[in-house]
């Protein structure tokens, strides 16, 4: 199921480096308001991470890290979610994410559910090591874990059907 397709590299000098991340903050911005339609609708769905997997995958780890710093930032500050005491490990998983994306598309040229799921698998279990210890606890460090397997799942498969057939070109 490996699909070969065009994913860039782009450059904080470049202007669309940023016009790509504005639109993946977006995403990251409207999807979890939906997602906290429904009771722990973040904590199961993870929706912060969806559009930063995306955007640095197809667009490289630049558009990625910008999404995953400014998508829980702008976030917090509109609507108080994720509150202030957890964006480190928001912040954390999401720039693990941003790198392992970026860095596994640039070296393999290619998008694959494979991948995808070694790129999700990295970040939350770096990240979750890196949250048990900012928190202190390593009940908080497996969260994701303990609920958050379908937003795992919508990542890797999600993620995997929009770089395919959303992002040919």
């Amino acid at each position: 199921m490996d699909q070969t397709l065009k994913l860039y590299t782009l450059q904080f000098k470049e202007a669309r480096t940023y016009l790509f991340a504005i639109l993946f903050i977006t995403g990251n911005i409207v999807l979890p308001q939906l997602c906290h339609l429904v009771p722990n609708g973040g904590h199961i769905w993870l929706p912060i991470y969806f559009f930063t997997l995306i955007g640095a995958y197809k667009y490289g780890m630049k558009v990625g890290l910008l999404t995953a710093i400014f998508s829980p930032l702008v976030n917090s500050v509109l609507f108080h979610m994720p509150s202030i005491a957890v964006l480190p490990s928001i912040l954390l998983k999401g720039v693990l994410l941003a790198i392992a994306a970026g860095w596994c598309a640039q070296r393999y040229q290619k998008v694959s559910l494979g991948t995808l799921l070694l790129v999700v698998l990295f970040y939350q279990i770096v990240g979750s090591l890196g949250e048990s210890l900012i928190e202190g606890s390593w009940t908080a460090g497996l969260t994701d874990f303990q609920l958050g397997l379908p937003g795992m799942a919508l990542q890797v498969i999600g993620g995997y059907l929009v770089i395919r057939y959303l992002f040919k070109n």
